[in-house]
C-alpha cells in the first residue's frame, strides 16, 4: 500500500504541463538468440537453453543474428525511420546477476534507425509522436525472488536466475519526450503502445505477449509549472506489462509528482516499480546516465552496414500497416472514424475482420462483438479476444439468425453454450433445443391462449389500438420462452383480431 500523498488528476492539470515518453522493449521472435544458437522457445526448464556464448564464459565469440538485424530494420521502416548504413554494438558495463557477462551487448551511439515518428488518435485528435531511435541488442536473464509478500528482492529469502531468456534479441524503441498532450496524456501513452503493438504483429517479428515478457515498456512521466521554460526530472516506471497499467502509470506519476512539487519538494530521478494491484509505484533506484554505463565499441562483432538494395527490398516488402488496414476496412465496412476508433479501443477490429472473412455481414459482426460480446468480456473481467467463442463461430451464429432458425434471444442462449464448451452454434442449437417455433399446434394454442387472457387488451387491438399488440406478442413469447418468431407471432394475432 502506497504512503505517497496524491493530488486529484483534474486539480494537477490547472498548476502542471505532464510531459511523458516511452521506451518499448520488444522480444523479437527469431528461432535463436542473438549471439549464439540456442533455442528461444518460451517456457524451456530454467538453464537450459544457454552455451557458453550467452552465459559469456572465457573465449566464446559472438556472431550476430541475421533475422534479427532484418526485423529491428523492418521495424524502423514502418516507423518512418531513418535507416543507418553504417551501425555497430556497443559493450554496456553494469553488474546485475541477470547479466552473467558483465555486460549487456547493444547499440548505443550507432543504432540501427534514427528520427521516425508514429501518430496515435485519442479521442479523435491527432499526436504525433516522435521516435528518437530503434536499436538492436540482447535481453537479460530472468530473477525469481523467493521468500517476502511482492516477488522482490526487498524481503526475500534468496534469489534464483534463469538464464534461457539472456541473450534472445531484443529490440528498443525509444521516443523522444511528448509534450503537449495535458489531460490525455495516460491515454496516449496507452495509444502509442498499443498501436506499436499492432504495428509489431502486423510485421510479424514478434508475439508482443506482454504477460510473456515479449513486450515490455517503460514509462517516463514528468511534471513542470505551467508555462515554464524548462522539463521537470523525469521518473521511469520499469516493465509495465499490460496496456491498461501503461495508462495507470502516467496517471498515477502524475499525481503524485504534483503532490511532491505542491510542497516545494523535489522530484527525484529514479527508476520506479509498478503495482498492478493498486494502480501504484514505488521506488527502484537512482537512474544513471550514460556515462555510468561506460559504453565502448564490442570488440568481437563487425559493424552492421546494411545495404541500400536490401533496404529498399525490405521496405518493399512491408505489409499493410494498421492504420491503412483500419482506413480501407472503414471504407470496405461503411464506417465512421469514429466507430472504427470504438472497435480499435474494445480490442475487436482483428475479430470482426475475421468474423466477416468466415461469412458475416459488417454490421451484424459489429454488432455482436460491440455489445453482447462486450458485455460477457466485461462481466468476466476479460479480454474480448480472450472469450471462449471464435470469430467463425459468432459467424455460424450470425448466420442461423438470418437463416430464421433462431432469434436475438435464442442466440444468446446458443451463446451459453458455445462460451460453456458444449460445441458449435449449430450444435448447442440442435442439443438445447432452441430453434424457432414454426407455425405449429403449439404456437397456435399459445397465440389462443395469450388472447383468451387478456380480454382487455385484445378488445383494444380490435378497437384500432394496434400498438396494444405488443403486449400479446410478449405473453406468447414468455409462454414459447422466447422461441416463438415475433413476426410470426404478430401476423398470427392480426388475423385473429382482424386488424387492417
Amino acid at each position: 500500500m502506497t504512503t505517497d500523498k496524491l493530488v486529484d488528476f483534474d486539480e494537477v492539470l490547472t498548476r502542471y504541463e505532464p510531459v511523458i515518453g516511452l521506451e518499448t522493449h520488444v522480444e523479437l521472435g527469431t528461432a535463436s538468440k542473438m549471439f549464439c544458437g540456442c533455442s528461444t522457445t518460451f517456457g524451456a526448464e530454467p538453464n537450459t537453453q544457454t552455451c557458453p556464448v550467452c552465459l559469456g564464459l572465457p573465449g566464446s565469440l559472438p556472431v550476430a543474428n541475421e533475422m534479427a538485424i532484418e526485423s529491428t530494420i523492418r521495424i524502423g521502416l514502418a516507423l518512418g525511420c531513418r535507416i543507418a548504413t553504417w551501425a555497430r554494438f556497443s559493450r554496456k558495463n553494469y553488474f546485475y546477476p541477470d547479466i552473467p557477462k558483465g555486460f549487456q551487448t547493444t547499440q548505443y551511439d550507432e543504432p540501427l534507425c534514427t528520427a521516425g515518428h508514429l501518430d496515435v488518435e485519442v479521442d479523435g485528435e491527432t499526436y504525433r509522436v516522435e521516435v528518437e531511435r530503434v536499436h538492436l541488442e540482447e535481453d537479460t536473464g530472468k530473477n525469481l525472488h523467493v521468500g517476502g509478500s511482492t516477488g522482490r528482492i526487498h524481503g526475500a529469502d534468496h534469489s534464483l536466475i534463469d538464464y534461457n531468456r539472456a541473450g534472445i534479441p531484443l529490440v528498443e524503441i525509444v521516443t523522444r519526450p511528448i509534450p503537449g498532450a495535458g489531460a490525455k496524456a495516460p491515454e496516449v501513452a496507452k495509444a502509442y503502445v498499443t498501436e506499436l503493438r499492432e504495428i509489431l504483429l502486423a510485421l510479424g517479428v514478434s508475439e508482443v505477449r506482454m504477460e510473456q515478457g515479449n513486450l515490455r515498456c517503460d514509462v517516463n512521466t514528468s511534471l513542470a509549472p505551467i508555462g515554464s521554460l524548462e522539463w521537470g526530472t523525469r521518473t521511469e516506471t520499469k516493465n509495465v506489462n499490460s496496456l491498461r497499467s501503461v495508462e495507470r502509470a502516467v496517471r498515477f506519476e502524475m499525481r503524485r509528482q504534483a503532490a511532491v512539487l505542491d510542497t516545494d519538494g523535489r522530484v527525484l530521478q529514479e527508476t520506479r516499480h509498478f503495482h498492478e494491484d493498486t494502480g501504484t509505484t514505488s521506488p527502484g533506484r537512482s537512474k544513471e546516465e550514460a556515462t555510468d554505463y561506460r559504453y565502448f565499441p564490442e570488440p568481437d562483432l563487425v559493424p552492421v552496414a546494411p545495404d541500400e538494395e536490401w533496404v529498399g527490398k525490405l521496405k518493399a516488402g512491408l505489409p499493410e500497416l494498421p492504420a491503412a488496414r483500419r482506413a480501407r476496412l472503414s471504407d470496405e465496412w461503411g464506417i465512421s472514424p469514429t466507430e472504427m476508433a470504438w472497435l480499435v479501443n474494445a480490442g475487436a477490429v482483428e475479430l470482426v475482420s475475421d468474423t466477416v472473412a468466415a461469412g458475416a455481414a459488417p454490421s451484424d459482426a459489429r454488432k455482436w462483438w460491440l455489445g453482447e460480446l462486450a458485455r460477457r468480456a466485461n462481466d468476466a473481467g476479460t479480454e474480448l479476444a480472450e472469450l471462449a467463442v471464435t470469430p467463425p463461430q459468432v459467424a455460424e451464429l450470425i448466420g442461423l439468425i438470418s437463416a430464421g432458425t433462431i432469434n436475438d434471444q435464442l442466440a444468446r442462449q446458443a451463446l451459453d453454450g458455445v462460451l460453456a464448451g458444449e460445441g458449435s452454434p449449430a450444435q448447442v442449437v440442435e442439443a438445447r433445443g432452441l430453434a424457432v417455433m414454426g407455425e405449429s399446434d403449439e404456437l397456435v394454442a399459445a397465440v389462443d391462449a395469450a388472447i383468451e387472457a387478456n380480454p382487455d387488451v385484445a378488445d383494444k387491438v380490435r378497437g384500432g389500438k394496434v400498438q396494444a399488440i405488443g403486449a400479446l406478442v410478449g405473453a406468447v413469447m414468455k409462454t414459447t420462452r422466447g422461441q416463438a418468431d415475433a413476426a410470426t407471432v404478430k401476423r398470427m394475432l392480426e388475423e385473429r383480431l382482424t386488424v387492417s
